[in-house]
């Protein structure tokens, strides 16, 4: 159970690093096309064709999901359920949060969340796929922390 636990936290923290690196790397490289909307700010719909990266790692949690489930992988749950988290706390975050695609958490008047917007507003401001930076979600770098 205490394996569990810890292949769960440390999976939930490694998926920040895989943000940051298929954000980089992915979707400000070679499949642009698909991120490339999500840096417009004239959208004909309230769907991206940026919301489909999610699809991957949703498709990497069931799997674990299944392989535990078939007694293949005894830690496919925990690792399901960190990939699986950590998804839902970058869905609250960026798309609820940053991007109020749903109109809640408006007033969050913390130094964090503060420093999460800063960051993402920072990113945002490179239309192109070149020149970016801060492209992490949830570990901000500390210069974002102060005004």
């Amino acid at each position: 159970m205490y394996l569990q636990i810890i292949v769960f936290v440390i999976t939930f923290f490694i998926m920040e690093f895989m943000a940051w690196f298929s954000h980089k790397y992915i979707m400000h490289g070679f499949l642009w096309n698909l991120h490339a909307d999500h840096h417009k700010k004239d959208h004909d719909s309230w769907f991206e064709r940026n919301d489909a990266f999610f699809i991957f790692y949703a498709v990497v949690s069931i799997g674990c999901f299944l392989l535990w489930q078939k007694g293949i992988f005894d830690l496919g749950i925990a690792v399901g359920l960190g990939i699986f988290t950590y998804g839902l706390a970058y869905f609250m975050v960026h798309d609820i949060f940053i991007h109020q695609r749903f109109k809640i958490f408006r007033n969050a008047d913390n130094r964090y969340a503060k420093a999460v917007r800063r960051a993402h507003k920072i990113h945002h401001k490179h239309i192109g796929k070149e020149k970016g930076e801060c492209f992490g979600m949830l570990v901000v770098p500390l210069k974002y922390f102060k005004k």
